[in-house]
């Protein structure tokens, strides 16, 4: 069994696609509509785990779940911070550095899921 993708239903789509394809640089895979009001996006490269972005114009969603990020590696935490300040996007934890291999700070993406940016090194 091999873990394939993670699914967030989002209110605005585009506003999601700039933070996920445009800041965090994921490819869009495949895009498509659902009974007219449902637009799903799977975004990650061919061979790798994707998100799975869903959008019914329908509805809102005014709760997220709580206790879960998505972690995402950058190259260098710093510029990944710069351009997250630099696009209106708060760091709302750290950074941290838990040792001296790894840093990492989070962010909310544009629906309020906590998504972790992490150097490795």
């Amino acid at each position: 069994m091999e873990f394939c993708w993670i699914t967030l239903s989002v209110n605005d789509m585009e506003e999601s696609l700039h933070f996920y394809r445009d800041l965090l640089d994921l490819p869009i895979s495949r895009r498509f509509t659902s009974h007219e009001v449902v637009e799903i996006v799977m975004l990650g490269s061919e061979d790798s785990v994707k998100i799975e972005l869903i959008c019914n114009k329908n509805e809102k969603k005014e709760k997220r779940a709580e206790g879960i990020s998505i972690g995402f590696e950058v190259a260098s935490l710093a510029d990944a911070m710069s351009q997250m300040k630099n696009n209106g996007i708060q760091i709302t934890k750290g950074p941290f550095s838990p040792n001296p291999k790894i840093n990492f700070c989070y962010v909310n993406d544009p629906d309020g899921f906590e998504v972790q940016l992490v150097e490795n090194s």
